[in-house]
């Protein structure tokens, strides 16, 4: 027994030696090999390379969830992008690419296209949502196309493709004249409330916006992402615990009962995407600043004794998550490298990361991702929701934290002796 307790100790020792790129690329080095690009028979279970000029079956799915179109797959592929650059390692970037080919540029697309189709006719909206891509399609919703398309302007922008090009028009032209949105502007969900404000859509949103401006240099992207981000910190932000509520309904005036960690996250993730491309001159920039530092200094307070944040930031007691906690140090590591954030804050950042990495294997396998989460009216629900290993949910942010932590400066404490020469007497010198 004293051996396998030895060994245990062992492994989670070496663990805790692991860089942050070392890590990171573990993950990914994951995540690539278990992408397996094919789809598969339901019914049969065999498994096809190709469905293009295939017969039609409601059957057939795509095989590998990190094919899947979701805006979890949209974070992933941009962290994907983002630890390429950082390493160097461009089979990332060909990843990213081989992932959009797939859907765009191998006669894929049109089967899924009449699977769509025929189950909308047949069985309506909630039919549809049983199938692979169905969200390419549908584009009703943020969750749709808003990280996805951010991606893939991103990769636009290294690899100029018409059938990418297309997409991020078709994704342009529904935020701009089909996302519900409030009179100012403000975008909001018709459910669980009409026209209800939810925190996660300030990244859902402003991923796209930001790269819009970006790509085209049009500033009235910029102008419509800082008022999202304005706008969602005036119905949002607590003052008295200074973090955020998962959401704002406009038909009662209430907020919802949660603070919840991811959902403070999406926000603060999606400040510092708009901060890092909006143009310094911009009218707004400095408002948008000042919120990103509020929030650094409101989140801080709540980091737990393991350098991780809680499910529900306030409820010590709720378990410990690691995407709310990896978007956190996303954006506190950027701040501190891009000049936002006082140099003490990456001390945060490096305890976040000592957190993160009690909940990653040796192997780069990421535990501690609280699944999908809608807005219910008890925090009962957050409290149980159930935790997920190795899902696009939390493998996207992850990432991303341990790419900005790879070149991140370290702590450096001013100590109180070599400040004293500082003082003297009034008067003298």
């Amino acid at each position: 027994m004293l051996g396998c307790i030895t060994v245990i100790a062992t492994t989670m020792h070496a663990q805790d030696n692991m860089t942050a790129r070392e890590t990171a690329m573990k993950i990914a080095d994951r995540i690539v090999a278990s992408t397996s690009y094919d789809f598969k028979d339901t019914r049969t279970g065999e498994v096809f390379k190709s469905v293009k000029d295939m017969p039609l079956s409601m059957d057939i799915k795509v095989n590998s969830k990190y094919n899947n179109w979701h805006y979890t797959n949209g974070v992933t592929n941009i962290a994907m992008l983002e630890l390429a650059d950082k390493t160097g390692r461009k089979d990332y970037e060909r990843y990213v690419v081989r992932n959009m080919d797939f859907v765009f540029n191998e006669g894929n697309l049109d089967f899924f296209r009449r699977q769509y189709d025929k189950a909308l006719k047949d069985g309506g909206w909630y039919a549809v949502r049983k199938l692979s891509w169905h969200m390419i399609f549908r584009g009703k919703r943020l969750d749709d196309n808003g990280p996805m398309g951010a991606s893939l302007i991103d990769l636009q922008m290294r690899h100029s493709d018409k059938a990418f090009l297309d997409y991020i028009n078709t994704t342009d032209e529904h935020l701009r004249k089909a996302e519900p949105r409030l009179a100012d502007g403000t975008i909001a969900r018709l459910w669980p409330h009409v026209n209800t404000i939810w925190a996660d859509d300030a990244f859902m949103a402003v991923s796209f916006l930001s790269r819009m401006g970006q790509l085209t240099g049009d500033n009235a992207y910029f102008d419509d992402a800082a008022r999202q981000i304005i706008s969602y910190d005036k119905h949002l932000w607590c003052p008295e615990k200074r973090i955020y509520y998962h959401c704002w309904h406009t038909d009662n005036g209430e907020h919802g009962v949660a603070h919840w960690s991811r959902a403070n996250g999406w926000m603060f993730m999606a400040q510092a995407d708009l901060l890092a491309r909006m143009p310094e001159s911009h009218p707004l920039r400095r408002q948008v600043m000042e919120i990103f530092r509020k929030q650094a200094s409101g989140v801080a307070r709540y980091q737990g004794k393991n350098g991780l944040w809680h499910q529900l930031l306030d409820k010590e007691d709720s378990f410990e998550e690691i995407t709310g906690t990896a978007m956190f140090v996303f954006g506190i590591a950027r701040g501190v490298k891009m000049g936002w954030l006082h140099p003490d804050f990456i001390y945060v950042a490096e305890q976040g990361l000592k957190g993160m990495m009690t909940k990653i294997s040796r192997d780069g396998d990421v535990t501690a991702i609280c699944t999908g989460t809608g807005i219910m009216p008890s925090t009962v629900y957050y409290y149980n929701r159930p935790q997920l290993t190795n899902d696009p949910m939390g493998e996207g942010p992850v990432l991303r934290a341990l790419v900005e932590m790879i070149d991140a400066p370290r702590y450096t404490e001013i100590k109180a002796e070599e400040q004293y020469d500082k003082i003297t007497v009034k008067g003298k010198h």
